[in-house]
């Protein structure tokens, strides 16, 4: 019951981190919304003794910049300790299979789904530049930079939630190497063969959208209706 009163609350400050236009408000919304979604991954562990299998879903990412929500939705699951995997483009879309246990999949999906909608509002803001080589070019540097940023900060929020349980001496650190361990041995089970790949950016929106990430602020922390409903 009180993991899911805080993820409640959790959905709650999403939620009016999604309406708001004030930037401000936004930030403190997410700021509150990220430490309680980190700490609810720590509190959320099982006792030593019980154990979990990882479970995986398939995400499908549509048009447009599916490519784009892909990413934003790959590296979010990442920061939350998934391990997404970027599968290529389906009928529907660009499709990412994210692998996990069970309450850093719901983790996931509540953040990916809300940072989907505010970076999709924030691109509809966006005005190109006028010495903008490309406008298209600079709204894809925007969708990067501000997916970069927001993984930089989610990140920085679930280090300090594990840096706090570690200093509490409740054995923290060892559950969460065991848990890793065990997720990457479900990747391999599926993919035995993973590539790297680093997407290339042009254009100047770049750090544009590094700073809209920044009010979404989500360190100090949308996935479109279709993709949400994949993952759940």
């Amino acid at each position: 019951m009180r993991e899911q009163r805080t993820l409640e609350r959790v959905r709650k400050l999403l939620a009016k981190a999604e309406r708001t236009d004030n930037e401000h408000e936004r930030a403190t919304f997410m700021a509150a919304a990220s430490a309680l979604m980190a700490k609810h991954g720590i509190d959320a562990l099982p006792p030593g003794a019980d154990r979990e299998t990882p479970g995986d879903r398939v995400v499908t990412l549509p048009a447009p910049w599916a490519r784009e929500k892909a990413r934003l939705v790959s590296l979010v699951a990442q920061a939350v300790r998934c391990r997404p995997l970027l599968i290529g483009r389906g009928d529907d879309g660009q499709r990412v299979h994210v692998f996990g246990f069970a309450a850093d999949l719901e983790r996931a999906d509540l953040l990916a789904t809300s940072l989907l909608l505010q970076m999709a509002s924030g691109l509809a803001r966006v005005r190109p530049p006028g010495d903008a080589v490309s406008p298209r070019a600079y709204r894809r540097s925007w969708l990067i930079g501000f997916t970069d940023e927001v993984y930089r900060l989610l990140c920085a929020a679930e280090a300090g939630a594990e840096s706090d349980a570690v200093a509490a001496g409740t054995g923290t650190a060892l559950v969460l190497a065991d848990r890793r361990a065990e997720v990457e041995r479900a990747v391999a089970a599926h993919y035995p063969r993973v590539r790297m790949s680093v997407p290339r950016t042009s254009g100047t929106g770049y750090r544009d959208g590094v700073a809209a990430a920044r009010h979404a602020d989500l360190g100090r922390t949308g996935m479109a209706s279709p993709a949400a409903r994949e993952l759940t």
